[in-house]
């Protein structure tokens, strides 16, 4: 199986999932589904399925259509009713190419997030808006504890895992993660790194999580210098509970210029 991204709207990523012994796709939050068409269209490939991460229009605008175009089955959140075939929650499975994904409920960014992970043969993540390279999601529907916890969970998979998530905010989030440890080798590598790849109209993703973890401060938001900078940044005093510190870094990342 091979996976790479198809770009969408302004930076977005379509992930493909392709069978290297057939002519089938999947497609993970196929915001539009011109995108996906035309590549079928011009690599004679068809759609097999769609994984859906969470509600929002830019992951989803283009289900309704491919759906219809090429009668595959949709999984992701249960109340998609209207676009999904088959709705999903946590530790369920879904099965592509033979290789088994486990659904784990992410809910933060939106209440009805999904990610999929598999560990076999390779451990990768389809993390969506959950985790980015340097980032996550802003909290726009659930709660700074429901984030941390999602944090903790994707940071309990192997240190290997690939992580695929649908947005390239790479620079954006780690100028942010600079104001917050500028002396962090591993974040100034990360960032020189991924600025010659966009010099080079390149994508920054996948990421992996041992990295993650030395450089995303939403992974970080326990270590006191990242505490101590972001109440910092906010005007406040350092929080004292896990749950408020990491909303403290989620806000000072959201008023950050």
């Amino acid at each position: 199986m091979t996976i790479f991204p198809l770009p969408a709207f302004q930076d977005n990523y379509i992930w493909i999932l392709r069978d290297n012994d057939t002519s089938q796709i999947w497609a993970v939050d196929p915001g539009d589904a011109k995108v996906v068409l035309q590549y079928c269209q011009k690599n004679n490939q068809t759609l097999a399925g769609i994984i859906i991460t969470h509600h929002h229009k830019d992951h989803t605008g283009g289900v309704a259509e491919l759906k219809d175009s090429f009668k595959c089955p949709v999984y992701g959140p249960a109340h998609l009713t209207h676009l999904i075939t088959q709705p999903l929650k946590e530790d369920d499975q879904v099965t592509i190419f033979n290789r088994q994904f486990r659904v784990l409920e992410t809910p933060g960014h939106t209440l009805d997030h999904l990610c999929y992970f598999s560990n076999q043969p390779e451990p990768i993540l389809f993390s969506g808006d959950t985790l980015f390279r340097g980032g996550c999601g802003r909290i726009m529907e659930g709660t700074a504890t429901q984030m941390l916890a999602a944090m903790n969970k994707i940071a309990e998979l192997p240190d290997d895992t690939l992580i695929y998530c649908t947005h390239e905010y790479t620079l954006a989030n780690y100028r942010f993660a600079l104001s917050l440890e500028p002396q962090n080798e591993s974040l100034l590598e990360a960032n020189l790194t991924c600025q010659t790849l966009r010099q080079q109209d390149q994508e920054t993703l996948p990421s992996n999580l041992a990295l993650e973890k030395k450089t995303n401060p939403f992974l970080r938001s326990q270590i006191e210098s990242v505490k101590s900078q972001a109440a910092q940044q906010l005007s406040e005093t350092i929080a004292d509970l896990p749950s408020d510190a990491f909303g403290q870094v989620r806000r000072a990342k959201d008023s950050f210029s």
